[in-house]
């Protein structure tokens, strides 16, 4: 299984791989948002874990990237985990399009439930209410309109400091 974590903190970074990480389990590290749909269209992750604070692109906007490029045709669908700062950031979680979210502090268990849930093809909406009614996504279904337009971009860099790296996955 192969795991894409977009964030600029080491600690998460060691969190994650702590608590995900096994010998079938690798991980590729974004630290820099800007690459993370170059990323994915290299080598596809079987799930996305997003830091909402990130720097230059935080999670909202890697998620709604991923999303435009999935309605555009040029990526295949992939679960997206955000990582929340706090409570109130569910809203815009779940506006972005992302299947499952968690609020930090994070804790092994909550991260391997939720990691387990989306790439088994559910969600994981930590805070929600299970008769919580539907928002709009911030991204359309289609992504394009009727003369062909399209109704979202997504930012394009040709920044060389962008950072990922394939990290192996050590347990503590």
């Amino acid at each position: 299984m192969h795991i894409l974590l977009a964030t600029d903190a080491d600690w998460l970074v060691d969190e994650v791989t702590a608590a995900l990480g096994a010998d079938d389990v690798s991980f590729t590290v974004c630290r820099d948002g800007r690459v993370v749909c170059d990323q994915v269209e290299q080598r596809l992750p079987e799930l996305v874990i997003c830091d909402m604070q990130s720097g230059s692109m935080g999670g909202i906007a890697v998620t709604m990237e991923l999303r435009l490029d999935e309605s555009a045709g040029t990526l295949p669908h992939v679960p997206i985990l955000m990582l929340l700062d706090r409570e109130v950031d569910l809203h815009l979680a779940r506006r972005s399009g992302a299947e499952g979210w968690l609020v930090k502090p994070l804790d092994a268990l909550r991260l391997g439930k939720a990691a387990d849930a989306l790439i088994g093809g559910g969600t994981y909406t930590e805070g929600l209410d299970a008769d919580a009614p539907p928002v709009e996504l911030m991204v359309p279904d289609g992504g394009f309109s009727a003369d062909g337009d399209e109704t979202g971009t997504a930012a394009e860099t040709d920044d060389d400091s962008a950072v990922s790296e394939e990290e192996p996955a050590t347990a503590g």
